[in-house]
């Protein structure tokens, strides 16, 4: 079923406040309660509010459910990429870590590092670290995304340019065979933008289903990168362009039987 106007005004007011009640939603659109209520009612037919007293609440998120059930997947061959990105970082280095279910395995890689300095856009990282040896942990600033505890917008750029790091750590939604990162959320992919252009070693990690995805928005280049960590052999044509871009890229199927 297709929302009506009010409705979607009711949703938008959902996502800003958490919860919404019916007399404050009538003045506000000009309407009656009973109205309201009949909108709101029809939303939580369709799985996307909870009825409360005198109100509505958000429904629990699917895509919240979605990230959980990425953060599963793979876990095995992230935990290895996420490894050999925590090779490339010494102790008392400034890293900077962006959004994402294989930046988190690299957060839990760099635990046992000594006295780094850690920026974060992603609040999930920020409760791996917070008992860590670290010298600093540093909360990138702005809006927080519900859904996975993101930290977007302006204001996350804006804070992330305040800084010059180390490295910078970062996953991606998509790969090209042709050397594109990409990502599906426009303010996401600010972020990430900036973490890259304000660090000395840049380092995507990833697991090679990145490139069955097709997102439409570009963070950079594989040729942007100083390090591509994957976990298992991707597409010649990409594997071609790190070497035209002077990328060094790591497979870690490779690397884990070199050492047996």
């Amino acid at each position: 079923m297709s929302l009506n106007a009010r409705q979607e005004v009711m949703l938008e007011k959902l996502r800003q406040h958490g919860e919404v009640e019916v007399d404050h939603l009538a003045k506000a659109l000009g309407v009656t309660t009973q109205t309201v209520r009949r909108d709101l009612g029809e939303l939580c037919d369709q799985g996307l509010a909870l009825r409360v007293h005198g109100g509505a609440k958000p429904a629990p998120s699917t895509r919240i459910r979605a990230y959980e059930e990425r953060q599963l997947n793979n876990m095995h061959a992230k935990g290895l990429v996420a490894r050999e990105a925590a090779r490339l970082i010494p102790n008392g280095a400034s890293v900077a870590v962006n959004i994402g279910t294989t930046t988190e395995q690299v957060a839990e890689a760099l635990r046992l590092h000594k006295d780094l300095m850690v920026f974060s856009n992603n609040m999930n990282i920020i409760s791996i670290l917070r008992g860590a040896r670290l010298r600093s942990l540093t909360v990138i600033g702005g809006e927080v995304r519900m859904s996975d505890g993101a930290v977007i917008g302006e204001g996350a750029v804006a804070s992330i340019n305040q800084y010059k790091v180390d490295f910078a750590v970062i996953g991606a939604s998509s790969l090209d065979a042709d050397g594109a990162v990409l990502d599906f959320d426009p303010r996401e992919v600010a972020v990430a933008k900036a973490i890259v252009s304000n660090a000395r070693q840049r380092i995507l990690v990833a697991d090679v289903s990145k490139f069955q995805n097709a997102a439409p928005f570009r963070i950079c280049h594989i040729a942007d990168l100083d390090h591509v960590i994957l976990n298992a052999r991707p597409p010649d044509a990409f594997i071609e362009a790190a070497r035209q871009g002077n990328t060094n890229l790591i497979i870690t199927e490779t690397a884990h039987a070199d050492t047996k």
